[in-house]
């Protein structure tokens, strides 16, 4: 498995923008897909967004579409989550994630976990 390590989060107004950044240990960061998922409170975790080894592939969950960009840099062993026009209901630790194989859809196909990072957005 693979140490990851996300910072960023924290509070903002509605409307506001974030960048997260999740860091991989390592020297096999750039052999795998990675993604985003996020949980609030008492809600399901829920994909956010995903993209290939390469960066040549980007997904995106429909609550997202248009507002969130994911990125990666595989020289700094690093994915990246730009987040704009945030939304109250974008409020949930947000994780990022290395994923094995098949879907990139599911939490399920995913190996390895940070330890996650707060983001609220305010009304």
């Amino acid at each position: 498995q693979v140490q990851l390590v996300e910072s960023g989060g924290g509070l903002v107004q509605t409307e506001g923008s974030l960048r997260l950044s999740c860091v991989a240990s390592g020297r096999t960061f750039s052999n795998y897909a990675m993604g985003w998922f996020r949980q609030g409170a008492g809600k399901e975790r829920e994909f956010v967004a995903a993209i290939t080894y390469n960066g040549g592939s980007t997904y995106y969950g429909d609550s997202v579409k248009g507002r969130f960009t994911i990125s990666r840099d595989n020289a700094k062993n690093t994915v990246y989550l730009q987040m704009n026009s945030l939304k109250p209901e974008d409020t949930a630790v947000y994780y990022c994630a290395r994923r094995l194989g098949g879907s990139y859809y599911y939490a399920h196909e995913y190996d390895s976990w940070g330890q996650g990072t707060q983001v609220t957005v305010s009304s």
